[in-house]
């Protein structure tokens, strides 16, 4: 930084912190990632600072030659990429796409059915209290028993309730979706199918996971996930969307401006459209297949520390656990872990008995530590690490449940579980763990040997 910690020292010396805490850190939170520096120097360039409402050749305002080419050649990128037959490149993030879709193609009313949170579905699915079942009628669709999407009951709930529009996407899935049931369930009621790949859409690109364009007939993701790019998020129309309703690609265009947006970020959009060129290189179909190689050696090792894993496994880039059976709430891994310097999030799993804001589970992903070339050595090392967290996690509990006691004198036995809920108790438990910063130590020293080069050569 040249310029900004002589204007602005506070803000200079929080961007200097966030660096470190990057650096120092294993970043393994799924919907996390490092962008290249040709991304970042995109997103940080002059065009943050022309507003441009409006499309290529439509704009409201003078001076958009630059803007128009940039635009243009960002969308061709996207349809090249994906094989779709039409892309906005305008919206400003994930949950804007999807509420543009359901403007496009849907009354107010018009009735939705989407993953329920619970399952691991994302909130513009038709959460409650969400926009997209506050303005349309939402139903949701769940898993079985054993974490999988039971496709049978998502069919007779569709045959039921029979939706407008259906949403193929999730949040906290690791396994693969069948994008033909969904469009064979979606295809007899008549209903339109979006494929929210906002997680995958990298592995999408490189044919690591399988792509929803010859089934669906929308789809959106965000762009700064296994994409690898920065915030924002694409809208692609398919060819067999087109089949469906022409005018369709012109309809999503007018549901984000004049519909929900005003001017595009066309710093954003720059840096997607470097991003879009990284991930059609070869070295990036190699980084996608090592997330997948990564995530699945993370799988067989927190088997063999004994932990719970929902599905059983991953076939992505996720892998949900549910701590039950190690007699932690999530909350207090995930604090646990952070500590320690994994970052991961807390995270419901299915079925959950816990509340939403402690939840039995966690949720960790291998994008940002791939990134970084750890490889499967790394994975084993870093399973190791969180087994290593969750054990002297334990250990303190079981102190802290044996000092309760004591201080009770005599009282009814307190349950720890139900104490575990409140934050101030959580804290405590973790401030009593001293095992943390030993395991944070080791974090350090494995992340001094994979830096954050943050160069991706195409």
């Amino acid at each position: 930084m040249k310029y900004l910690p002589k204007t602005d020292p506070e803000i200079a010396k929080l961007i200097k912190s966030e660096d470190k805490r990057q650096e120092t850190t294993l970043m393994m939170i799924p919907s996390e990632n490092v962008v290249s520096y040709a991304v970042e120097e995109a997103v940080g360039s002059s065009f943050g600072n022309k507003y441009a409402e409006g499309y290529p050749g439509k704009r409201y305002y003078q001076g958009q030659q630059n803007a128009d080419q940039l635009e243009t050649l960002v969308i061709e990128r996207v349809k090249k990429l994906f094989k779709v037959a039409h892309a906005n490149v305008q919206a400003h993030s994930g949950s804007p796409a999807n509420f543009a879709v359901f403007t496009a193609l849907l009354k107010p009313g018009s009735k939705i059915m989407g993953m329920s949170l619970n399952s691991g579905g994302h909130l513009t699915h038709g959460a409650r209290l969400n926009a997209s079942s506050v303005y349309f009628n939402a139903v949701n669709y769940d898993v079985k028993p054993d974490g999988y999407i039971d496709y049978d009951a998502l069919k007779r709930l569709a045959k039921k309730t029979k939706p407008d529009l259906i949403i193929a996407g999730t949040t906290a899935y690791a396994r693969l979706l069948d994008w033909k049931k969904f469009a064979d369930i979606a295809d007899s009621v008549g209903a339109f199918l979006m494929a929210d790949m906002s997680h995958i859409s990298g592995l999408v690109a490189t044919g690591v996971y399988p792509s929803p364009v010859p089934f669906v007939h929308v789809v959106t993701t965000t762009t700064h996930k296994t994409l690898r790019g920065p915030r924002g998020a694409l809208i692609m129309v398919t060819p067999k969307g087109v089949k469906k309703d022409p005018d369709m690609g012109t309809k999503i265009d007018k549901a984000i401006i004049p519909g929900i947006q005003g001017g595009p970020h066309l710093n954003a959009i720059a840096g997607i459209g470097v991003a879009l060129k990284e991930a059609g290189s070869k070295k990036f179909k190699s980084y996608s297949k090592q997330i997948v190689k990564n995530a699945k050696t993370l799988e067989k090792t927190l088997l063999k520390h004994g932990f719970t894993l929902v599905t059983g496994g991953t076939d992505s880039h996720l892998l949900l656990i549910d701590c039950r059976n190690k007699n932690l709430l999530g909350n207090t891994v995930a604090l646990g872990c952070e500590v320690a310097g994994i970052v991961l999030n807390y995270n419901a799993v299915p079925f959950d008995p816990n509340p939403p804001f402690s939840p039995s589970g966690i949720r960790l992903g291998t994008p940002g530590i791939t990134s970084r070339g750890m490889k499967e050595p790394q994975m084993v090392v870093i399973a190791n690490f969180i087994d290593e967290v969750v054990t002297a996690l334990q250990k303190s509990k079981a102190r802290l449940k044996v000092a309760d006691e004591q201080a009770a004198s005599g009282e009814p036995r307190l349950d720890m579980t139900e104490r575990e809920k409140k934050r101030t108790v959580r804290t405590e438990l973790v401030a009593k763990t001293p095992e943390l910063k030993q395991i944070l130590k080791k974090v350090e020293a494995l992340c001094k040997k994979f830096p954050l080069t943050k160069v991706y050569p195409v």
